[in-house]
């Protein structure tokens, strides 16, 4: 049954369930620059944005780990989010913001910082409007990419966080996921 005649159906049962049926087929997103290009990722795992600032630099990390802040009293590494899609490093301008991302870390979970040269406004897509990921043409590893949201007749790249900010995959790149010792 497609999203339409579920809709549908569900309109039949209960008003209550038909609204809460149509904020599920509406998802917000918050837009942000990063190398002259807009990118969208959804604001669940979002848990604040704040000012670029008093990052200590962590030394033997790979480019894309700029190091870590403190964030009332947690240690919190910030992610280069240019430079984990293998292009240049990020410039520091007065608009560059960290955005804190809570993303599952085996049983529990972490919160990672990322870097984006700008945050643009957080928007509802409607499914409608997200197209599957390209399998080819993006500048980003395609498994990065959720989808492709339409928004005022433009395509966004709509991040898969979870994916890109995999602890797992980082950990292994910086060589501490097996206890082994990177060397440079």
């Amino acid at each position: 049954m497609n999203a339409v005649a579920q809709l549908k159906q569900v309109n039949k049962t209960s008003p209550v369930a038909a609204n809460i049926a149509m904020q599920q087929d509406q998802q917000q997103y918050l837009t942000f620059m990063l190398g002259g290009e807009t990118y969208a990722m959804g604001i669940l795992a979002i848990k604040e944005i704040i000012e670029y600032g008093n990052i200590t630099e962590v030394p033997r990390m790979p480019d894309f780990i700029r190091g870590v802040i403190n964030l009332r009293g947690a240690v919190v590494p910030v992610i280069d989010l240019g430079a984990r899609f293998g292009k240049r490093a990020t410039d520091i301008t007065r608009r560059t913001c960290i955005v804190i991302i809570e993303v599952a870390n085996g049983e529990g979970t972490q919160d990672i910082g990322v870097m984006v040269d700008a945050v643009n406004e957080v928007l509802e897509i409607s499914a409608s409007e997200i197209e599957p990921a390209p399998s080819f043409g993006a500048n980003i590893r395609a498994d990065f990419i959720d989808g492709m949201g339409k928004i005022n007749g433009k395509f966004v790249i709509i991040l898969n966080i979870h994916q890109v900010l995999s602890v797992e995959e980082m950990a292994t790149l910086a060589g501490v996921g097996s206890g082994e010792v990177r060397t440079q």
